[in-house]
């Protein structure tokens, strides 16, 4: 059976712009959350979000391509710049056709409808760039990305809202593993922060009304959390078949070895009563890998700050872990992040990684008072030094739909 490795990781978000900014934000504890300045919240009842700041495309990207992109696609051309070089992968002729690009968006380019659709009603449709279209599709992203390294594989989009980064791993994983290609750039990105998002979100009661105190607004599992905080960014790691890793001395932070996903058919955006569909999907990605509960370590937990989310996702590892998940590691990098909902998983596949590479596990930051029905060690505050041997992912998503990876100390 084919082993599957990540060999590189790219990192956009509220934390930082690049890999080092980001990892060493995270164990720090330090929030990249704050008020928004995209656009005029006057009206809004909600203020902050997770916005990523001193971003400039043109790092990036060609000056006259920029144009042809809605953020959500320059971000993920960004993290995939530094995902290909953290992996130092090479494509060229002799291996362009097995390199494939899956990244995905739960959302995509919506600041560029909402830009285009004002244009229209103002000026009519010859005020419409030329380029609305393939600035706003999802896929465009991988397509970017596959156009920018000459990947020549599969290439294709993953959406399934919160859930979309994992999925998107998982997904590259298996096509890795039965052969369809030899490595694959994944993960997702999303750039949101705009009027009908925020808008959209609060009429919905998800998101923080903690406008007094945005990096302390985010806080899973806490007795006084009160909502998710809106971010963005992207989250991309490079994947290559292990021998072939191995034979290219590149670099190895972990080996991916579990994947599950599931659907609770229940409702359109509240998780299943005691996280059922989300046991079902760690369990998914545990037998899959032949891995018993007791070995994994850390878990970077969906953790949204949601009263409902923490909740059932705290009930879904009891039930999954049984006397273990009181030894288990739980950690919500979103307290500091924000939720990037389609890149969210693209991000803490990453942190995962990086914390079985580097041994330290990032923490839950702003938990000051327990909520008595979500009581595991959520590594409250302060980075932990730690051996990880197994490290698991959680996302879910609106529609029911839930996502994990496995990932090992190779």
């Amino acid at each position: 059976m084919r082993r599957v490795v990540i060999t590189g990781v790219g990192l956009v978000s509220p934390l930082g712009i690049g890999n080092t900014q980001n990892w060493e934000n995270a164990v720090a504890g330090k929030s990249g959350l704050g008020h928004i300045t995209r656009f005029d919240t006057t009206d809004f009842p909600v203020k902050i979000a997770g916005e990523v700041k001193n971003f400039n495309a043109e790092d990036f990207i060609d000056k006259k391509e920029v144009k042809k992109m809605d953020l959500f696609i320059q971000y993920a051309l960004a993290a995939s710049h530094f995902a290909m070089e953290d992996s130092g992968l090479v494509i060229d002729d002799s291996n362009a056709e097995r390199v494939g690009v899956l990244v995905g968006a739960g959302l995509g380019g919506l600041p560029t409808i909402e830009k285009y659709h004002d244009a229209l009603k103002e000026g009519g449709y010859k005020k419409i760039s030329p380029f609305f279209i393939p600035m706003l599709i999802i896929n465009l992203a991988p397509g970017h990305i596959s156009m920018k390294y000459g990947a020549k594989g599969p290439n294709v989009s993953s959406v399934s809202a919160c859930a979309t980064g994992t999925h998107s791993i998982g997904d590259a994983f298996h096509m890795i593993k039965r052969g369809d290609a030899d490595a694959m750039i994944a993960g997702g990105t999303e750039s949101t922060v705009t009027p009908l998002a925020i808008g959209g979100f609060a009429v919905m009661k998800a998101l923080s009304t903690n406008n007094d105190n945005p990096t302390e607004a985010s806080r899973p599992f806490e007795k006084n959390r009160d909502g998710f905080i809106l971010a963005e960014g992207a989250g991309i790691v490079v994947m290559e078949e292990y021998e072939a890793a191995k034979k290219r001395g590149a670099k190895i932070y972990a080996e991916v070895v579990g994947y599950g996903l599931t659907g609770d058919a229940y409702h359109l955006t509240a998780p299943a009563p005691g996280g059922e569909g989300a046991a079902r999907c760690m369990k998914m990605a545990l037998n899959g890998a032949g891995v018993k509960p007791e070995d994994v370590t850390y878990i970077n937990a969906h953790g949204t700050s949601t009263p409902f989310n923490d909740l059932y996702e705290t009930m879904a590892i009891k039930s999954v872990f049984g006397d273990h998940a009181n030894k288990l590691m739980v950690s919500s990098t979103k307290s500091m992040t924000g939720h990037m909902l389609g890149a969210a998983g693209g991000l803490e596949a990453a942190f995962c990684a990086l914390s079985i590479a580097n041994g330290v596990v990032p923490p839950t930051i702003n938990y000051h008072e327990q909520d008595p029905e979500c009581n595991l060690d959520y590594v409250p505050n302060a980075a932990r030094n730690a051996d990880v041997k197994y490290a698991m992912s959680n996302s879910f998503g609106f529609g029911g739909t839930n996502a994990t990876l496995l990932f090992k100390k190779v």
